[in-house]
Order: structure tokens, then C-alpha cells, then sequence
């Protein structure tokens, strides 16, 4: 099925019945005809060390592949001490969804009802608070880990009259019924401040990493948080729960012959993933790039054709000589005769005896 997807600034009609969530400040800025995927269920990793904000992960769009794909949650320091992050989120607007970009700000505003976990449950922030310039951690939410931090303490989070579950967007059919509170409009209005560089860094990887596409995890990404913004790797990484430990990559295609001890072009040549969906097509396919091999590969000259064996010329076929027959065996040797045993000496008697 074809969808006529587009990026487009809301018209004013359009803003003027939006939840107030400082828009004159960071407004909308994408809007999509297809609904993001739930929410993914995973673990957060332990905070890095003191000051750091957790932001959670959520789905975002991205036009050159037609897709959503999933910017991981990540610890985040706070660009300055007292701010809290309030996350962005999805709305269903008429049938468009709309992006309402998140911001830091000394209070959690309206993010649309949609719970995020980890402190994040639909209205506010559960898992800590600052005071005399020091961010106190509720552990009940928070995971600490190992981490020597000191200003934390336990509160368990319980949710009133409200839905549990993984829906990742607000309004509409199926969204979350959430609208925000004179409360919260009147957080709006505070001095807000926009995402910081590490989160923004957050997102361009999340951006160009084909396993976190929607299409090639089915919402359940390999890389569901990350210690640290930008470190897809190594320690600290959390899969989605049901993901693949290891994701399968795009399989290569063909390499084409090549001589013995020379690797093909195609092994050398960097590879472009492709989205999986064949109705849509890559914007790098459309002009091939074609990688020449550092060494021409020299072209393998055909085999000549096996000529016909000569026949065999022919002996005539001696007949078998007889065996000569064996030497008689020699006749054995007489033994020699024992030596007579040496007499004793005659005694002699002297003369006159």
C-alpha cells in the first residue's frame, strides 16, 4: 500500500487546538500519516555518575527512509542545575501525527500522557528532584547501580487512573486519552531550553544504524538504551526485551569472479544497507556508486582445450620364463673330533731310586 508521506509546518487552525507546551519556543516539527510503533520494553542502565537526567528513548521519522527508527534512552547531564527534562511525543492530530519536541526546563511538563517508564509515567517525573543544586535520585525507579552517589532515597511510584500500557502516542483512535492540566500549561509558559548537543548526537546515530529501523526490528530494537549518548557499543548497552542478541545483517550480494589472491571489488567496496521494504527505494540506489578496486584485477585467461591422448604403442607380449630352480642347499660340515684330554706328566724318579 502507498502512502503519501510528507513533512510539512502545521498550519495556525491547526496549532491554535494543540495542547500548550511552549511551541512558540520549539513548535511541531514533523507530521506523519502513519502511527509510530509501541513503545519497546528494556532495562535501564546504571547513571554514570552524578548530575546526569535520564531521557527516555522514543520512536522518531526519518524521510529518506520512510520509516521510524528508535533514538535510544540515554543519560543525559543537565545543561544547568534546577532544569528537568520533559520528553517529546506524538500526537494524533485530525490523522496526522505530529511531533511535539521535548525541552529542558525547571519543571516536567505535558508530554502527552504517554508512559515512558523509569520515573516517566504519563504526567511529571517520579525518579528524582533537585535541591541546593544537587539532583537526589528516588532508587525505587532509578537505577544506581554500583555508581557512588550519596543523595538518593526511595519512593515507590504508584499510577492512578491510568492505562498501562505501550502506546506511543497521544489522541486519536487507539492513543493515549490524556489532556494537559492548568498545571501544566502554566509550566509552558516557563523559560524553556532547547536538547542539548548529546542528545541531538543521540539521535544522528540512532538515525544512520539500520537495525534500529522499524522495518528491520519490528519494534523491537537491538540497541534500546545506552549508558551514554553516541556509545552504541560495549558496556552499557540494552537490548530491547525479545530483540536478538545479535541482529542479522542485510545479506551481501554476490561477488563477482575474480583471479586467485586478488579479493573481489565487492569485498572491498563499502556497502549501503537498503531498507527491507521493496516499495521503498533507497535514495543511494538511484545514483550507484561504483568503487574501483585499489589494483586492477587482471582477467583470467580460458584454460586451452585438453587435446586427444596419443594411442599407446603396442609390444608384442613375452612369454613368462621359467623360474630358475632354487641352489641346493650345501652339505653341512663334519664336526671335528674332540681333542684328546692332555695326559699328566710322568712322574720321574730321580737316578738311583
Amino acid at each position: 500500500m502507498s502512502m503519501n508521506w510528507r513533512r510539512a509546518l502545521i498550519p495556525a487552525l491547526v496549532l491554535s487546538i494543540l495542547p500548550a507546551i511552549g511551541m512558540a519556543q520549539f513548535g511541531v516539527s514533523i507530521s506523519v500519516n502513519l502511527a509510530p510503533p509501541e513503545l519497546p520494553v528494556y532495562e535501564q542502565p546504571a547513571i554514570p555518575g552524578d548530575g546526569y537526567i535520564w531521557v527516555p528513548g522514543y520512536w522518531y521519522w526519518n524521510d529518506d527512509y520512510q520509516d521510524y527508527f528508535w533514538v535510544p534512552g540515554t543519560w543525559v547531564l543537565a545543561p544547568e542545575p534546577g532544569l528537568l527534562w520533559t520528553p517529546g511525543y506524538w500526537g494524533n492530530e485530525g490523522g496526522a501525527f505530529i511531533w511535539h519536541q521535548g525541552y529542558w526546563g525547571p519543571h516536567v511538563g505535558f508530554y502527552g500522557g504517554v508512559n515512558y517508564g523509569f520515573g516517566y509515567g504519563g504526567a511529571g517525573y517520579e525518579g528524582g528532584y533537585w535541591r541546593d543544586g544537587r539532583m537526589f535520585y528516588n532508587t525505587a525507579v532509578v537505577n544506581v547501580g554500583t555508581t557512588h552517589i550519596t543523595n538518593t532515597y526511595i519512593r515507590n511510584v504508584t499510577v492512578n487512573n491510568v492505562t498501562i500500557n505501550r502506546v506511543s502516542y497521544n489522541g486519536g483512535s487507539g492513543g493515549v486519552q490524556a489532556r494537559p492540566t492548568a498545571e501544566q500549561q502554566s509550566y509552558a509558559r516557563e523559560r524553556h531550553v532547547a536538547p542539548v548537543a548529546a542528545q541531538m548526537q543521540q539521535r544522528e546515530t540512532a538515525s544512520k544504524d539500520p537495525v534500529l529501523q522499524a522495518k528491520s526490528n519490528g519494534g523491537k530494537p537491538p540497541i534500546a538504551a545506552t549508558a551514554k549518548p553516541g556509545a552504541f557499543t560495549g558496556a552499557g548497552v540494552i537490548k530491547a526485551r525479545g530483540a536478538p542478541a545479535h541482529p542479522v545483517a542485510p545479506p551481501r550480494p554476490a561477488a563477482a569472479e575474480h583471479a586467485p589472491g586478488h579479493p573481489a571489488p565487492a569485498e572491498r567496496a563499502q556497502h549501503t544497507t537498503v531498507p527491507a521494504n521493496p516499495q521503498v527505494q533507497h535514495p543511494a540506489a538511484e545514483h550507484p556508486v561504483v568503487h574501483e578496486p585499489a589494483h586492477p584485477v587482471p582477467q583470467a585467461h580460458p584454460a586451452p582445450e585438453p587435446r586427444a591422448a596419443a594411442p599407446a604403442e603396442r609390444r608384442p607380449v613375452e612369454p613368462a620364463r621359467p623360474a630358475p630352480p632354487p641352489h641346493p642347499a650345501a652339505p653341512p660340515r663334519p664336526e671335528a673330533p674332540p681333542h684328546p684330554a692332555p695326559r699328566p706328566p710322568e712322574e720321574r724318579k730321580p737316578p738311583g731310586g
